[in-house]
This record gives C-alpha cells, sequence and structure tokens, in this order.
C-alpha cells in the first residue's frame, strides 16, 4: 500500500529562495529547507532513520550523510541547510560504506525475524537496510544484545516491543513536540539507552495514546494491535473523524472491508497528521455486538421490540405521522437533528420536517450546546461562526481560555496551542477547576481566573472596565470598523464602578489585582485571541457571555487577523455544520430567518412545497408540549436527548407522552427505551458526505465500507420522506451538496469536485473566495459595521443554600465522548470506567468522604450517586463531574434553567449537596431494571444477525 510522501524534515516557509544542485539536478527552495528535503523535492531519495517530515531534525541515525563540494566531511543531510550554489552528492562509493557500516550497527542488535514481524512490508529498518545495500552482518549476533527485553502489552491499543528498538528517538520527539505531554524519555547512555514511558507500563504512565508514537516509530517496536492481529492492510481511504469539533483527517487503512487501522493524515488542514485516542484508535463501535442492523417497530414501550423489514418499519412510521398529524394537526410532530451527522444529512432531516411535516418544528443538538454561539456571534460580529483557522493560534501572542478544556474536549487543537506557548505565547485560562493548561509539563498559565460558576458575564465586564478606564482602548480600529455609537454606550456601560474588578471580587472570588493585570496582559500583550467552550455557553447568560467575549475582542482590535478572534470550540464533530444547514427552527441554511419571504420563496421553488413563515419548537417546546399534550410524535435522528439533555426525569416525561417516538442510531440508546420505532443508523465509516468543524472547515466523509444496516442515513430519510408522500430524488450525497450549495450563499463553491481537489475548504466559500476564507472579518464585519451591546450582569437564580451549599459543574475527559455511546464500546474504558465526582478536600473532610466513597448528590431536580475523587483541581465549594455513563445520571440532577436568548440549558451551575452514601439512588435503580431487558434484547438481536 502507498503510504504518504516523507520529506524526512519540515518543509522552511521562508520569503527567500535558494537554489543547489543534487546530484547533477538544480532545485530551488526556501531558505532554510534541509539538503534533505530538498532532495526529496527533487525526486532524490536520500537514507534516513530518525527523520520523518513530522519532527524538527535530529542527527542521530547517520544514515543520510552527503557529500558536499569544498566542505570537508560528510554531513547530514537532515540538519543541514540549503545555501545558494550547493553542490551535493548523496551517492558515492564512501558514502554507500558508511551508510552500510550503519546498518550493520542496527541490525546486529535486531531480531532477524522479519518474515513473522508485523511491520514486515512497512518497515523503515527493513527498507533502509535494502536502499544501502546491506548482505551481511560482519559483527555477527553473539554479542551483547538487547534482544530478550520484556514487551510492554499493557497499553490497549498498541504494543512496545524494546527487542525492536533502534534509539533513533523519534517516539520521545513525537511526544514531545507534536503531543506536548512529555510522557517518553531516552534513559541511560551509550548501549544501555533505552525508551522509557517513566514507571512501570505505557498504561501506567502520563502517555495520553494519542498515537504519534506509534506513527513516529519506524520499526515494530510501537505497533498497533489491530495490525498484529490482522496484518498489513491493502489500500487506504481519506475521511473525517466523527467525535469533536476539530475534525481531523484519517486515512482508513483497510484489507477488504475490514478496518485495520486509522493513520491521520499529514495533508489534514485541521491536524496536520496529528491526532488523539479517540480519532485514532477508538473506532471498534462500529463494529461492536450491540449495533442494532435490522429495523424495530412496537405499539407501546412496554411491548418487546419487534424485528421488521425496512418497507415495515417506514411505512408505519410514517402512517403513524400521518395519523397523529391528521388528529392534532400538523404542528404537533416535529424532528431533532445530530451534530454526529453529516451536513448532508442534516439537510435532509430539516427539509423532511418543513417541506414534508409542514411546520418549523425542527431543532438539533446545538440547542442544549452551541447556540448562545449563533445568536451572540450574529448580533456583535453578523455570522454565527468562529473567526479563525486553528493554525492561527501560532501567530498569537496572548490566548485566552474560557471555560474551555482543550486537551482533554480538542486534544488536537490543545497539542497545537501547547506548542505556541510552549515558544512564548502568554496564557490567560478562565475556570472554576484547574484544567491541564494551568499547569503541565512546559506550559504553565500566566493567571489562572479561578472564578465562580455563573459569573461569566461579571468576568468579562471587569476585563472590560480595566480596558476602557486605562485607556487600552484600540480607538482608531473601532472608529474604522464599528459602530460608534454602540461602542459610546458600551464604553461608558462598562466604565461603571459597579463593573470594576474591586467592585466585582468578591463575586468572582477573584483577586481585583490578578483581574486587572490579565486585562492589561489581553489588551497591550499584542495579538490577543480568545478560545471558549461550553462553559461560556451553558449558562442563563451564555448569549450574553459571547456578545461581551466579542465586545472584549473588537475593543482591543482582535478581530480580522491570524492570530487573533473570537474562536468557540465546538463539542461535537458537526455542531457547525448542524446549525449551518438549518436545525433551527427559526433558520433555513445559511441562518435565513424563516420569516424573510426572499428567502423561503427560494426554498419554496426549489422544493416545490409551501413552507411556514412562522418558527417553530425549540427542543424544551416541544418537550412542555408533549408533557401539556399537544406535541405527539418525534422523529429523533442520531440524538440521544434522554441522556444528553437537562432534568432527566422531565425528558423522559415528555417522551412517555409522545405517542410515535421514531429513533435512529447505532444503538438502543437512552432515548429509544422510550421510542416506538428504531431505525437503525450507518457509521461514519459506512457513509459519504461532509462535516464542518468549529473552524468552519467543511472536510470530506467516504463511505471506507459496506453500511451494517444496508443505507446511509440520508437514504433512510428519503425514504421517509416517500412514504409520506414526498420523494427525494437523490441518487448520492453529492447530489445533496449540490442542492446546498446553490441554496445557500456561503456554500455557493462547495461541492464533492472542489474538496477532491483542495482536500477542505472554510466557508464562505463563493465566486469571490473560491478556495474559501480561513480568516473571517478582515476588511469589514459580515454585518458591516461590528456592533457592541451592553451586557449587564445578572446573577443565575440557581443558588446556593444551607440545603444545597454546593455549586456542581460539569465537564469531559480526554478519553470519552459526549454520552459516550460510541466511546464505552471501544478500549477507552481503561482510562475512564465510570464518571467520579470530583471534591475539594475541604469539603470532603467535612462530609466525612474519603477517596472513592459512594457519594449521593441532590439538587432541587433530583438526586443520583457516583464515586468521589478527592482533589484540590477545583476550588471549596464546587464539585465537577462528567456525563458520559448514562448510569451516572448527571442530568438527572441538572435543572431546567436555560439562556435568556436561545434556551440552552444551564449545565454549569446546579446547587448540590454531597453527602456519604452506600446505594445507589432510586433514579440508579430504576435505570437498571428498566434498560437491563432491552439491552439484552439488542445483544440477542445483534447476535442472531452476525449469526445469519
Amino acid at each position: 500500500m502507498e503510504h504518504q510522501k516523507d520529506y524526512g524534515t519540515p518543509a522552511s516557509h521562508s520569503d527567500q529562495q535558494v537554489t543547489l544542485n543534487i546530484d547533477g539536478t538544480d532545485v530551488t527552495v526556501p531558505a532554510g529547507t534541509s539538503i534533505m528535503h530538498a532532495a526529496m523535492v527533487a525526486g532524490v531519495s536520500v537514507p534516513k532513520l530518525c527523520a520523518t517530515d513530522s519532527l524538527d531534525p535530529f542527527g542521530s541515525c547517520r544514515l543520510c550523510l552527503v557529500e558536499i563540494e569544498g566542505r570537508r566531511g560528510y554531513p547530514a543531510s537532515c540538519t543541514t541547510p540549503v545555501d545558494n550554489g550547493l553542490k551535493v552528492r548523496t551517492q558515492s562509493p564512501k558514502l554507500a560504506d558508511i551508510r552500510r557500516g550503519v546498518m550493520e550497527l542496527y541490525i546486529s542488535d535486531h531480531p532477524l525475524d522479519c518474515l513473522t514481524c508485523a511491520a514486515n512490508g512497512d518497515c523503515e529498518l527493513q527498507d533502509m537496510a535494502g536502499a544501502v545495500g546491506l548482505r551481511e552482518v560482519r559483527y555477527g549476533y553473539e554479542g551483547e544484545n538487547h534482544l530478550r527485553a520484556e514487551k510492554d502489552t499493557s497499553n490497549p491499543y498498541f504494543t512496545f516491543d524494546p527487542s525492536k528498538c533502534i534509539v533513533c528517538s523519534r517516539c520521545v520527539r513525537a511526544c514531545e513536540e507534536t503531543q506536548g505531554t512529555f510522557a517518553l524519555t531516552i534513559q541511560g547512555r551509550g548501549f544501555e539507552s533505552k525508551v522509557a514511558s517513566g514507571v512501570n507500563n505505557f498504561l501506567e504512565s502520563e502517555c495520553v495514546s494519542c498515537g504519534a508514537c506509534v506513527q513516529a516509530c519506524p520499526t515494530a517496536t510501537l505497533m498497533e494491535k489491530s495490525v498484529i492481529q490482522h496484518g498489513q492492510p491493502e489500500h487506504s481511504v481519506t475521511t473525517t473523524c466523527a467525535y469533536c469539533g476539530v475534525g481531523c483527517s484519517f486515512n482508513a487503512e483497510m484489507k477488504g472491508e475490514e478496518l485495520i487501522r486509522m493513520v491521520p493524515n499529514k495533508d489534514g488542514g485541521a491536524n496536520h497528521g496529528h491526532s488523539c485516542v479517540k480519532g485514532r484508535f477508538a473506532w471498534g463501535y462500529a463494529t461492536h455486538k450491540d449495533r442494532i442492523t435490522k429495523p424495530m417497530i412496537r405499539k407501546s414501550i412496554t411491548d418487546p421490540w419487534t424485528e421488521v423489514s425496512w418497507d415495515e418499519a417506514i411505512s408505519y412510521a410514517a402512517s403513524e405521522i400521518q395519523r397523529i398529524q391528521g388528529k392534532y394537526g400538523k404542528e404537533s410532530v416535529g424532528a431533532i437533528t445530530s451534530s454526529r451527522c453529516t451536513n448532508e444529512e442534516v439537510y435532509v432531516v430539516q427539509k423532511l420536517v418543513r417541506a414534508v411535516f409542514g411546520s418549523n418544528n425542527v431543532d438539533t443538538c446545538a440547542r442544549v450546546c452551541h447556540s448562545p454561539t449563533g445568536y451572540g456571534l450574529k448580533q456583535t460580529l453578523g455570522e454565527s461562526a468562529g473567526t479563525q483557522t486553528f493554525d492561527s493560534v501560532m501567530k498569537s501572542d496572548v490566548i485566552m481560555v474560557i471555560g474551555a478544556n482543550p486537551t482533554d474536549g480538542h486534544p488536537v487543537f490543545g497539542s497545537q496551542m501547547k506548542r505556541r506557548l510552549r515558544e512564548g505565547a502568554k496564557l490567560i485560562v478562565a475556570d472554576p477547576r484547574a484544567i491541564d493548561l494551568v499547569s503541565s509539563p512546559h506550559v504553565k498559565a500566566d493567571y489562572h481566573l479561578k472564578l465562580r460558576p455563573g459569573t461569566n458575564v461579571a468576568l468579562i465586564s471587569a476585563m472590560a472596565h480595566v480596558v476602557v478606564t486605562e485607556g487600552l482602548v484600540d480607538e482608531e480600529f473601532v472608529k474604522a470598523r464599528c459602530e460608534w455609537d454602540s461602542f459610546v454606550m458600551w464604553r461608558d456601560f462598562v466604565a461603571k464602578p459597579e463593573n470594576s474588578p474591586e467592585a466585582l471580587e468578591s463575586e468572582l472570588g477573584i483577586k481585583a489585582a490578578d483581574l486587572r493585570a490579565a486585562a492589561r496582559l489581553f489588551a497591550t500583550g499584542g495579538n490577543a485571541a480568545i478560545y471558549y467552550g461550553l462553559g461560556v455557553t451553558e449558562h442563563s447568560q451564555g448569549s450574553t457571555m459571547v456578545m461581551g467575549i466579542a465586545n472584549l475582542a473588537m475593543a482591543t482590535g482582535n478581530i480580522g487577523r491570524e492570530g487573533v478572534g473570537v474562536n468557540p470550540l465546538r463539542g461535537q464533530n458537526n455542531v457547525q455544520g448542524s446549525c449551518d444547514m438549518g436545525s433551527m427552527p427559526h433558520e433555513f441554511t445559511g441562518y435565513r430567518h424563516v420569516s424573510d419571504d426572499a428567502t423561503r420563496a427560494l426554498f419554496e421553488s426549489a422544493w416545490g412545497r409551501p413552507l411556514s413563515a412562522d418558527p417553530g419548537l425549540r427542543i424544551p417546546n416541544m418537550l412542555d408540549q408533549a408533557i401539556e399534550g399537544s406535541f405527539k410524535a418525534l422523529y429523533c435522528n442520531g440524538e440521544d436527548i434522554a441522556q444528553s439533555d437537562p432534568d432527566t426525569q422531565h425528558v423522559t416525561h415528555a417522551l412517555e407522552s409522545m405517542e410515535c417516538v421514531i429513533v435512529q442510531d447505532l444503538f438502543l440508546n437512552e432515548t429509544a427505551m422510550y421510542a416506538h420505532v428504531f431505525l437503525p443508523g450507518a457509521s461514519f465509516l459506512e457513509k459519504t458526505g461532509t462535516f464542518t468543524n468549529a473552524e468552519r472547515r467543511i472536510s470530506p466523509v467516504r463511505r471506507v465500507m459496506t453500511p451494517k444496516n444496508g443505507y446511509e442515513d440520508w437514504e433512510i430519510t428519503a425514504k421517509l420522506s416517500t412514504a409520506l408522500g414526498y420523494p427525494m430524488h437523490y441518487k448520492h450525497a453529492s447530489d445533496i451538496l449540490d442542492e446546498i450549495a446553490a441554496l445557500t450563499p456561503t456554500f455557493a463553491g462547495v461541492s464533492f469536485k472542489k474538496l477532491d481537489e483542495l482536500g477542505s475548504v472554510q466557508w464562505p466559500c463563493t465566486d469571490e473566495f473560491p478556495n474559501g476564507t480561513p480568516t473571517m472579518h478582515i476588511d469589514e464585519f459580515v454585518r458591516g459595521k461590528g456592533k457592541f451591546f451592553i451586557t449587564q450582569y445578572v446573577p443565575t437564580t440557581e443558588k446556593v443554600n444551607a440545603k444545597y451549599p454546593l455549586i456542581l459543574t460539569t465537564g469531559r475527559i480526554l478519553s470519552q465522548y459526549n454520552v459516550g455511546a460510541q466511546t464505552r464500546r471501544t478500549d477507552n474504558v481503561a482510562w475512564h470506567p465510570e464518571d467520579m465526582v470530583e471534591i475539594h478536600p475541604h469539603d470532603a473532610e467535612d462530609r466525612g468522604i474519603s477517596e472513592g466513597d459512594w457519594v449521593g448528590i441532590a439538587s432541587r431536580a433530583g438526586e443520583t450517586v457516583l464515586r468521589a475523587k478527592i482533589t484540590e483541581r477545583v476550588q471549596p465549594g464546587v464539585i465537577y463531574t462528567t456525563f458520559h455513563h448514562p448510569e451516572s445520571g448527571a442530568n438527572v440532577i441538572t435543572t431546567d434553567n436555560s439562556d435568556w436568548a436561545t434556551n440552552c440549558p444551564e449545565f454549569k451551575v446546579t446547587a448540590v449537596q454531597v453527602t456519604r452514601v452506600s446505594q445507589l439512588s432510586d433514579w440508579q435503580r430504576s435505570y437498571r431494571q428498566f434498560s437491563e431487558e432491552q439491552i439484552a434484547f439488542a445483544q440477542n438481536t445483534a447476535k442472531e444477525a452476525r449469526i445469519e
């Protein structure tokens, strides 16, 4: 199988050009390029082992020596830069002798098991032995060696076989330079040198299993267990990861229809050949025994499921929708789209609702995560999306991270951010909890603003107060680019004494001096960029905070060029795309309101149906009206609201109140327990389409195997539409993207052909910007002039008191993803087998709680039980948990408080009490009893399907 070309050392980006001669051929390259890289450009391959173009040159293997006319010795081509007029020879009898001698030394201490080695056919050591013409080893194999070194198989995804290690240091350097974890070192000197993980084995080390070391290893020392088990792949397909909003590009390496490994694509615009443990290794869920691959129906949720044909399932679902609309009206039915689905799949669902159901009752899971981003950025800047490319961070001088945890939630971007921080950028972290960026190897925050949960808007107002009152506003930028009247109103507001750091010190829990210093750094430290996450949006003032962030960026002139900007870190892989595709009940694609006559006429003409001008129901409205009795049927495509949405008991009550719930998903999830129709979905490995990541990058998703259910998800939706009397005549996902492009100005230039040519493209992609738009708002804002908004701090109504004295906040962990439906069905459970609650030692001592104790967590909404983890990462008065395991019931205790503008739930602020207990909560016992039978049925059904 052909691999991506490796130039040996990274490319230089200098504007100065240098011309030299290599083996008689003139080649012109940027200054700073290595001779090795230049040789590859000229089509000359120089032998190498320690060099790879993803890492800085190291010069240890001595295979890449060359001769340079007029210079003495034999310099290493990887560490020698080009110069004008150089004449280089890469081949000569002397060089050949040196290289064979070096290879003899390597091979004399290496197992000669090539025929049975897992790397056979994909081993650089084997290739280089052939390249240098090694035919014998004069030193023999009887001397001192490492051939009996013990293999480490502790990591669930790869093995470490030190007997095959040539101590090239590529794995160590990858861990440092690419990942930034510094988990690996070289111990000892000379013959005693060896790679070490710092502790007993890889699993117990600080290794985060990103796979960078495995990717860098030139031998079988670090090898995927999947390759050891199944052998070398024979072809690859480039696709896009279906986990977080980074949107990493991968080469799915295949043997027939069997996926052998996922290798990060060096040409991936978002990841540049890096990956995390989820995208690199956690794809086994696609073939997990829990997969449901045949449709099922039942009359009542208390009945057992009945397996049926696709035609019967679609016919039944359509007849139920028609029956319910005939009885209760067209507004009694709606749908929820998923940010895990492709743009094309999301588009056809919202089209189904609008053109076939006859309403705008469609919403998306972005409602519960980043809907305030859409609202806040639309109001201030004119576009509901981040302003930069991820690579922009490499030109940032000051980085402010608010309510986000990039190393856990967006780990590949987190690694890139850490690289910039190691180069000297300053860091401000605003978070109630000490995330890894606050203090980790070679990275330490200049300021950790450990605010109290729920006080975000007070924080941003206090920072703005400093900028305004200390004369740090970039008035030239504001006058040229923003609405001056709105700025004056905002300036006068934030300058009020009640918005000063001193006035808000007790509310925030942050020393005024620290807050002032951080604000000064942001305003005066050079290019300043803001990155934020759900810790900003999932609050009752989420939209206000997003506008406050935009205000601060505009006031300091940090918009419209590389290294700055307002950058929301989207949680799921296609949160941006699902919003772009018109999943919100008030908007068509491209964020155009349904009440706009011209826009609506455009879609009516294309779809051939009259469309409603009235905004539809949001998810909370659907649930409330279901309980009230007027909303009766839901098509839930790829989303698990019974686990992911707040106040679980309210959600399940609403689902129980509906007459028809249709769930389309891979697994019998929590929502499916209340479903009447289950339509088995396809994994990202089984579909074709596009995802749009957090930087507006549209990337191709390509099918690498036949859907195990028989259909891609858009085809299932189209079947349902046909059964309802509205055929969708798409033959391929590319047809859907073409329709999107025809109806959506920002996507006008996007097509499968364009993506094949460029790999990916960032919208807006138009005639004016045919190759996309990496940086937004360069000359002017999308709305024309940027607009400032007053951001009055309104404390949340969720208050602590004697009964509920602690604040619970939530977040994610590196090894798991969202509700865990995918990652819990992989070996990632080795790192996170259960959700735990973090509690400060002071609060634990007051309650008699020890490490690992079961603790009850009670709120005004409900109660659950988790194990305790005692740590100073949280501050006194605050506890923290993740929500990756359904049995944990994290959302059983969250309240129904939500953002004032978008109804995004206030997940991050829940008043609770914590007590030591000895048994599970009533909810957890009920959950176990209710789910056990259905989960067992799903597994048996899947097992029978495999046998057939």
